[in-house]
């Protein structure tokens, strides 16, 4: 192993408590890098992985305090670096992915002006940067450079935003990219371009990849060490083949336990015959784009949402799904075909019955619940919109429905700044049954979670779905997850259906090329069979 490039010892970072007193969020982590080395720091919510990101490029919260531990990073001590030392290193030697594109990109500026003010804050002139910056688009997997620039960040999808950001952290090829849940948004196929792009540039250039995820599969696949965080610590470390043959920590089993990558689960039990409980029937919808002409975002697609089951929307960035969904739920207006509801077509309004039939849960749990509000006004806002009940029932409604969450009675005074991602995931879910729908409609719901969250999520959606008769509309990029929840599988490719079926068609004997490429695309590792398709 050569000298290390970044060393850090005893890191220790603590947070000022609103109401007083310290909270200690690292302690005393101490690891190092070496050139061209990939390291996977992997824990759960909580677990000080992100910030510990955060003190390795001078992006600490102000509410953070540095309390003790160096950090060593090319010879250069960084743990007391002024903000100007620090500005000096991020971008041109320390490449960073923040977690979430949404905050990190200009959403008043194109994705052009943005990534040409990342070379050029760093002495590259404009016309230079503007001849790389469509082979550096293609690098991460954008290959329609034109579109991709002249749009702003509200005209991507999330998967398109992030790697928008990970082309910006690799455009002066820096010693260091730390990357904080890269590919946590992305689906399968997107997530593999993603990763084997930054498999390249370690490779070619040298440079050192710190991944941190929540993803086992992913670290333990592409990395040459495998860090395990929890509650702050750095609990297990390893190869990855030590760290299956022999787990030395609780946390790290796990983990691996909860990973539906490793799980050898039996398929769906067939549901009975019934009626879809919605229909899409040859929809189209096209939008304009800048510089004229029209993109067909969703086109001639059509499928059925079981009664009682779990149906699955798959594809990755850019697929048509988002469209698709706004589309079922009513916030867009087909261009042409039909939805049918219960057998009875839809309108472009929807009634306030189908709203109250219909209810979604959003991917981000951290930014669909109202910050100041209690979670029993949260839970209840349903009820009050449907004009259900007096006070002391919607009370007794959400006590029930956290009951049925698995959450303590105790919190409907609290707010979700007390709460962990999963915990407001399951506020999120008691809110979407708060007026008994028939249909939820799952954007994402676990893709924000860590392995052991997602584990508990999915295990209560399962659960909620047998005991109340539900039909789920599920919207997901990991196939490990849609095989373990569903029932019928969608496939979608640039706005068009290429496959669908029952499940197990789907992972056993899969027909599109499309589909193929999917399964074998899911995280795994070389000489393993993790990707659980081949077990069916």
């Amino acid at each position: 192993m050569s000298k290390a490039l970044l060393s850090v010892e005893q890191l220790t970072v603590d947070y000022r408590h609103p109401r007083g007193g310290l909270l200690q969020a690292v302690k005393s982590l101490s690891f190092s890098l070496s050139p061209g080395e990939v390291v996977a720091l992997v824990g759960g919510s909580g677990s000080g992985k992100s910030t510990s990101a955060a003190a390795l490029v001078g992006l600490l919260s102000r509410q953070a305090i540095l309390r003790a531990g160096t950090i060593q990073f090319n010879g250069q001590a960084l743990a007391n670096a002024s903000q100007r030392q620090w500005r000096q290193l991020r971008g041109l030697e320390i490449g960073f992915v923040p977690q979430d594109p949404a905050q990190a990109l200009n959403p008043i500026q194109t994705i052009a002006r943005q990534m040409l003010e990342a070379f050029t804050l760093h002495g590259v002139s404009k016309a230079d940067a503007a001849a790389r910056l469509p082979a550096l688009l293609a690098e991460v997997g954008l290959n329609d450079n034109q579109r991709v620039l002249a749009s702003y960040p509200h005209q991507l999808s999330g998967g398109m935003r992030q790697r928008v950001l990970l082309a910006m952290a690799m455009c002066h090829q820096p010693k260091l990219i730390i990357a904080d849940e890269p590919t946590s948004a992305l689906d399968v196929s997107v997530q593999k371009q993603v990763l084997d792009a930054l498999d390249a540039v370690v490779a070619s250039h040298g440079i050192a990849l710190l991944l941190i995820t929540h993803d086992l599969n992913v670290a333990l696949e592409r990395a040459d060490r495998v860090l395990v965080m929890h509650e702050g610590q750095l609990v297990d470390s390893g190869t990855p083949a030590s760290l299956l043959r022999q787990t030395r920590h609780p946390y790290t089993r796990q983990l691996l336990a909860a990973s539906p990558a490793f799980l050898r689960v039996p398929y769906r039990k067939p549901l009975a015959a019934a009626p879809p409980l919605m229909q899409a029937k040859g929809l189209t919808k096209r939008f304009a784009v800048a510089g004229g002409g029209m993109f067909s975002a969703v086109d001639q697609i059509s499928f059925p949402v079981l009664r009682g089951g779990t149906t699955c929307l798959v594809g990755e960035s850019g697929s048509g799904k988002s469209t698709t969904i706004r589309m079922l739920s009513g916030l867009e207006s087909p261009d042409s075909g039909q939805i049918l509801f219960d057998g009875v077509p839809l309108g472009g309004a929807r009634s306030a019955e189908f709203r109250r039939r219909v209810q979604m849960v959003y991917q981000n749990p951290y930014a669909s619940l109202n910050p100041k509000m209690t979670l029993e006004a949260i839970i209840t806002e349903p009820l009050r919109a449907f004009r259900l009940g007096n006070k002391q029932s919607q009370r007794d409604r959400a006590a029930e429905l956290l009951a049925a969450v698995e959450l303590p009675v105790s919190l409907l005074s609290g707010r979700p700044s007390a709460l962990s991602g999963g915990q407001r995931q399951r506020v999120a879910i008691a809110r979407a049954l708060a007026i008994a729908p028939e249909l939820l409609i799952l954007d994402e719901p676990v893709s924000a979670l860590d392995m052991t969250v997602q584990a508990q999520i999915l295990t209560l959606l399962e659960r909620l779905q047998r005991e109340n008769g539900l039909t789920y509309l599920f919207i997901s990029h990991d196939l490990a997850v849609v095989r373990q929840i569903a029932d019928y599988v969608v496939i979608m490719q640039q706005g068009k259906v290429v496959e669908q079926g029952a499940v197990k068609t789907i992972f056993s004997a899969p027909g599109a090329a499309y589909t193929r490429q999917l399964l074998a695309h899911i995280p795994g590792l070389a000489g393993q069979e993790t990707a659980i398709w081949r077990s069916a």
